[in-house]
């Protein structure tokens, strides 16, 4: 049973994959790429203007810290040189305080200078591979749109492609009707001919004198034909033209023909 669900899911999946290929087109398929490469780009940017940002944050403490730390030790002159040493000591000690932080803002503030050269480095990097990207894409697209229309022609002009293919079909069954039709009118004009099969349109038939004189001229070529015969077996070329007038050798009489010609 597991034999059998694992080839069915083959089946499934190897079905499947042909559907996704044949409805993929490797345009959009690009486009989709290229959108994806320009969003990391712009989360790449993003990020070097936050770590931007916040260097910039701390180059205003610094700033403001060393302004301070600058204003505590000329309080600490004055205060000295009016003999108030307790509060030049003061003054000197909450100077070395911010001296600290001054130096702590200082170290952060190269770390994020860091990563931020990193990540000006990267997004530059970044930027070369997407426009690299964007001009493979472009040509690879031109490439199968060009690649595309060669091929629906070809196809046309072989008659491959499934719109001319039922054109062809089109083309092949009315050839095909109008050669049975020729070949059906064939048949009953030979049909009509023969007398097989009546004229009942009243067109083609004949009168009765037109049938008799018919009738009569197939049998007079008959006997005339028969005559000639006899002669010929005879031997006697007086009896053979008697034939082919019309009257039996020695009889005197008239021909078949010419009596049925009498009756009428």
């Amino acid at each position: 049973m597991s034999g059998v669900m694992k080839r069915m899911g083959m089946i499934f999946r190897a079905k499947a994959n042909k559907a996704l290929d044949r409805a993929e087109d490797p345009r959009e398929t690009l486009d989709y790429s290229y959108q994806k490469q320009l969003e990391l780009l712009q989360k790449v940017r993003r990020g070097v203007a936050d770590v931007a940002t916040s260097r910039k944050r701390l180059e205003l403490q610094l700033n403001q810290l060393q302004g301070q730390s600058a204003k505590l030790e000329d309080q600490g002159r004055k205060a000295l040189a009016l003999g108030r040493e307790d509060l030049a000591r003061e003054a000197l000690s909450r100077r070395a305080s911010l001296q600290q932080q001054v130096s702590d803002l200082e170290v952060q503030h190269q770390t994020l200078q860091g990563e931020e050269e990193k990540l000006t480095l990267a997004a530059q990097r970044l930027q070369a591979k997407v426009d690299a990207f964007r001009t493979k894409k472009e040509t690879i697209k031109a490439t199968y749109t060009a690649a595309q229309a060669q091929t629906r022609i070809a196809e046309s002009f072989s008659g491959i492609s499934e719109e001319m293919s039922d054109v062809g079909l089109a083309i092949q069954r009315a050839e095909d009707k109008t050669a049975q039709l020729q070949a059906r009118a064939g048949a009953i004009d030979e049909l009509l001919a023969s007398g097989a099969l009546d004229d009942q349109s009243g067109l083609g038939s004949k009168d009765d004198i037109q049938a008799e004189l018919d009738r009569l001229s197939g049998g007079t070529d008959v006997e005339l034909e028969l005559q000639r015969m006899k002669a010929e077996l005879a031997g006697g070329p007086s009896a053979q033209q008697q034939a082919i007038e019309g009257g039996a050798p020695g009889t005197g009489q008239p021909s078949q023909t010419q009596h049925r010609f009498d009756k009428q």
